[in-house]
This record gives C-alpha cells, structure tokens and sequence, in this order.
C-alpha cells in the first residue's frame, strides 16, 4: 500500500521507517527545501521512549551523538543569580539536537523512502477507497492513506480539519543560531533570554502577528496547543504535533517516535486501525501536554519570587523530578510483529 506522510521533521521519517518494516511503501512531502539543521535540544525519557528507538535500532546513534545536559541558571537583569533549575529537572535519558535527530532518521530511511523536499500538499479528495492528492509543484497522486506528520501548523489538518487550530497559550518564543553555548537566562516579568533564545509572554494571537516579524535564520512561534476529539477522517490522519502538539512541552519528540511505532503497528494490523491508534495514542499524548510559559517566565515579580524559591526546593522534593517520567511512560506498547 501506498502511503503519503507529510513533514520530514521527526515522526515524518519514524513512521515511514516503521511503515518500510511492516511492507509499507511510504512517500514523506517536505515543504522546506532541505533537512532543517540546527534547533534546540530534545530529551527521551523512560522505557516508552527508548525501547522504540531501541527497537528502531537508532539507540546506539542517539547515545553517539547525544549533548550535555547543564543547570538552567536564572539570573536578573543586573546578573546575579536568582534561581537554579538543575539538569536532572529538565533533561532525559538522552539528550540530543534535534537536527542530528532528523538528519539521523532520514539517513536510515532515505535508500527505501521516496522523500520529495520543496513542495506540499493543497488538496486532499478521500473517495473512501483511496485519497487523490493535488500538490503545489509535483503532479497529482493517488495514495491508500495520508500521513499528516507536518508540525503544530500543519497543513494537513487545515486541510480535513480546518475548525481545528492550536490553541495560543499566551506565550511565544524564538531560536536563533548564537555563538557559545551559554545556557544562563536573564529573566523579568514575562521574559526570559539568553543568546539564541527568547521566550516572552503577550495578549498579541498569533493571527495578529505580522510575518515580518521573523527575521531569517530564527525560529519564531507561539506557545500553543493542539487538542481535537479526533485526528483521523476517513484515510487521513495525524501525528505529533499535528494531531496532538504542545510548544516546548518536553514530550513532543517521544511522544512523535512512540505515536510512529504505534501508528504503523497498527496500520499494518489492518482494520479500524486509525480508531485504535488513536484510543491508545491519545490519552498518552494529551497527559503530556503543558505551558511552561507561566513555569518559567511568571508575568509579575511575585511570580518570579514564587517560582525561585520552588526552584529551590526541587532538589529536596525528588518526586517532582519523576512527574515527567510518568507521563512519559504511562502507555504500554504492543509488541507488533515486523516484517523483514
């Protein structure tokens, strides 16, 4: 069967290295031109997270190319340090940029995945037996199922699901390449910096941002959230941050390889496999779900008081350090078999 994924991010290229395995013939789309390089660092945490990529047989290479975790040092405009968010509060198992995860998962799948960079899809016609897809540059194709694997602004759900759009959370953020790697932020009321980062709280929707915004070579967006009573129409679903995304909540990319895993798993059982995707995807995915926003940048100085003295209670209040983890492991994967 043919299937058609959208976005070469991280689930794109997960589940079209799961769908290979289980006699898939997936095809991944990519609006940009290239492999995006650089961003941010993403953890795994917990035994969901790692025995997928266990499984994938990519553990090994995550470890290799993995970073180091650091405090997260809170320090005022005149610089003294107001607050200290140690590393064992905010990383995983792994850490690892999530470039070197993308280029990793595409390189294991590239020798049997067509990837097509540079153009996306415009229009999606399900007739129930298979779905006629009109792209902006390429020409039109016919494929069993579409994937929609393309991020928080997913173009695949404003396509089947355009009453859906992430929900503002009040907060937005930017990355940008800067030298060094300090990771010391300069926080006030509903800011915190550091060189390459921002996070900033405004009333401003994303609707009424201008897109000049942005300025190349940064990544900007809002903190938003992604919740719908369901992510599947007919032979197009989605997955990630399209079907269940949470900006710089910590899961995103685990919950993007284990959906990967469960998705194809399923698929390849046959059946309703969309429905039961979703009842074992959705509920893990929704408890992982949060705004930092109010977390780590507090819009008042009470709020910042409030959180530097939580900060330094963390260490003597270890449970709070596993809150994570649960979430990150509440789901039991079925033991899907492969075909090699």
């Amino acid at each position: 069967m043919d299937v058609l994924i959208s976005g070469a991010g991280i689930a794109g290229p997960a589940l079209a290295h799961w769908l290979t395995r289980f006699g898939f013939s997936p095809v991944v789309v990519e609006r940009a031109p290239s492999l995006r390089d650089g961003g941010q660092a993403v953890d795994f945490r917990g035994e969901a997270h790692l025995s997928v990529l266990r499984r994938m047989g990519v553990l090994d290479a995550v470890f290799a190319a993995q970073t180091t975790p650091r405090d997260m040092v809170f320090r005022g405009v005149d610089g003294r340090e107001r607050a200290r968010l140690p590393a064992a509060f905010t990383a995983g198992d792994v850490e690892i940029r999530r470039g070197d995860l993308s280029r990793l998962l595409y390189e294991q799948t590239a020798s049997d995945v067509e990837y097509v960079f540079g153009d996306w899809i415009t229009a999606l016609h399900d007739d129930g037996a298979g779905v006629d897809v009109t792209f902006a540059h390429g020409r039109s194709r016919r494929f069993d199922f579409v994937i929609g694997a393309d991020g928080m602004r997913s173009g695949v759900r404003r396509l089947v699901f355009p009453e859906y759009r992430p929900k503002f959370q009040g907060y937005y953020f930017a990355i940008w390449d800067a030298e060094g790697d300090d990771r010391d932020l300069t926080c006030s009321p509903g800011v915190l910096t550091s060189p390459g980062w921002l996070l900033y709280k405004s009333p401003i929707p994303p609707e009424l941002m201008p897109d000049e915004v942005v300025a190349q070579g940064v990544y900007f967006d809002s903190i938003s959230q992604v919740r719908m009573p369901a992510v599947s129409s007919g032979r197009v679903t989605l997955i990630g941050d399209a079907g269940y995304g949470s900006t710089l909540g910590g899961m995103g990319t685990g919950l993007a390889v284990v959906s990967a895993y469960v998705l194809a798993g399923e698929m390849a059982a046959g059946g309703d496999a969309f429905a039961r995707y979703e009842a074992l995807i959705g509920p893990y995915a929704r408890g992982s779900q949060g705004n930092p926003g109010p977390f780590l940048a507090p819009g008042s100085r009470l709020g910042m008081w409030v959180r530097d003295r939580m900060f330094g209670l963390l260490p003597k209040m270890p449970m709070f350090a596993r809150m994570d983890l649960r979430a990150a492991t509440a789901i039991t994967l079925p033991d899907y078999a492969t075909v090699h």
